[in-house]
């Protein structure tokens, strides 16, 4: 038969946003002795095959003890199809109200095959239409846009501003889309340590943001992966903590916090809908035509988790969080070692895996590829996170996968990369 032509194909096929995690994935591939700034990975100096096992037998004492289950139902329920909206829903529940101090139903709350298919399902259901589109804070995770793309929903960019978001700028984007016979239904946003910026929120903005989104009638699409991770034990609240009128969807990750190779994420969407019900129930219907449900088995191993530290995130990633502390110190310390006279300037975040440089050369991929091919050394263009133009003079590095001599060593070569593309650019400040 004839090549299958691209134009041909959905339009989301052709879009960079949906080669860019393609791209960053083969430069590691093909560079395989590069230290690695670039993948915003949990660290894997505590993963152990063990700890599944001991995470699955805690689960199914659970249900045998708990739920009073005979060892046939244990059986039928972690091996066969399961439920759509998830076995563990109440146990997340229950680890919201630990956590965050945030009350939900469980059956508000659909249990996901990572947060990537909640972003999915959430966009999904609320593009009814052409005229719907969704704004997100720029720059953002290329996972929003690319699911805004899968769904044939614009995203139109929010800027940042000091508090976290430009909020200012979102209403007029509001204003702006409904006055060009647009429905703007939903902000996506990161409020704590954001990928890929390391910006947090204010609690004064979050206070701000629910009560335009109430004045102004759209959702807020709160993603929190990274939230734990801060240098404070004291954490601000989240959004759908300080949500008292249902504006809030949030987005909620395990991957960080448990075991990213199970792939378990969640939505909590309580809000109602007309005729009863809520969002949940409906995202439920979308998810039984996707991944008809999330694999029980992998339900059972972050659940065991949550059971054997009482339903604490907080407590299972004690020794995690020690580890960002000090690779980010680490991180943000040695740069200041390596480039004391300015020559690049970076941010510091109070929290999460990133830090972002601005540097005086252009840091796109062909920059990447010679850093990797030349220093062996890899970082995430920031390009990647903008819709259009911007971040061309921007990196982003991540420290949260990496030992402290790795650290070190990376920004050894980092720095001798960054002296390479300054003499040649000829750029001095």
């Amino acid at each position: 038969m004839k090549p299958l032509v691209v134009a041909d194909l959905h339009a989301s096929l052709s879009d960079p946003v949906l080669e860019s995690m393609n791209f960053l994935n083969e430069v590691a591939g093909r560079f395989r002795d590069a230290i690695s700034f670039a993948a915003g990975r949990p660290t894997e100096k505590y993963f152990e095959i063990e700890d599944v096992e001991r995470c699955l037998a805690r689960f199914r004492e659970h249900l045998e003890v708990s739920k009073g289950l005979d060892p046939s139902q244990v059986r039928r329920l972690l091996l066969q199809y399961g439920r759509t909206k998830g076995i563990v829903h109440d146990l997340i529940a229950t680890n919201l109200a630990v956590d965050e101090g945030v009350v939900v139903d469980p059956e508000a709350v659909v249990v996901t095959v990572g947060c990537q298919e909640a972003m999915f399902l959430v966009l999904r259901a609320l593009r009814a239409d052409e005229r719907d589109v969704v704004l997100a804070v720029s720059p953002t995770y290329v996972g929003i846009a690319g699911a805004a793309q899968l769904v044939d929903m614009p995203l139109r960019p929010v800027r940042s501003g000091a508090g976290g978001i430009d909020l200012d700028h979102l209403a007029d984007q509001v204003r702006g889309a409904r006055a060009a016979g647009r429905r703007p239904r939903a902000v996506y946003v990161v409020p704590d340590f954001a990928n890929p910026t390391g910006t947090s929120m204010d609690v004064r903005t979050r206070r701000a943001l629910l009560r335009l989104a109430e004045e102004l009638d759209f959702l807020v699409l709160e993603d929190n992966p990274y939230g734990l991770f801060g240098d404070h034990d004291e954490r601000p609240p989240t959004l759908k903590g300080l949500d008292e009128n249902t504006r809030v969807v949030y987005l909620g990750s395990l991957a960080k916090t448990c075991f990213p190779g199970a792939r378990i994420g969640y939505v909590v969407a309580d809000q109602p809908v007309s005729g009863g019900g809520v969002l949940a129930d409906e995202l439920s219907k979308i998810k039984s035509m996707t991944t008809v449900n999330t694999s029980p088995l992998a339900q059972a191993v972050v659940g065991g988790k949550l059971l054997q530290h009482d339903y604490s995130l907080v407590a299972a990633t004690k020794r995690e969080s020690d580890v960002y502390r000090r690779n980010r110190r680490l991180l943000l310390d040695g740069l200041a070692e390596r480039f004391p006279g300015g020559e690049l300037s970076w941010n510091t975040p109070a929290g999460g895996f990133f830090v972002v440089v601005d540097v005086p050369f252009v840091a796109d991929d062909q920059a990447l590829e010679r850093s990797a091919g030349g220093h062996r050394v890899l970082w995430t263009p920031m390009s990647h996170f903008y819709r259009g133009s911007g971040g061309e003079h921007q990196l982003r590095l991540s420290c949260s996968a990496l030992a402290p001599g790795q650290i070190e060593e990376g920004l050894n070569r980092f720095r001798a990369f960054a002296g390479e593309q300054i003499r040649e650019s000829g750029v001095v400040r």
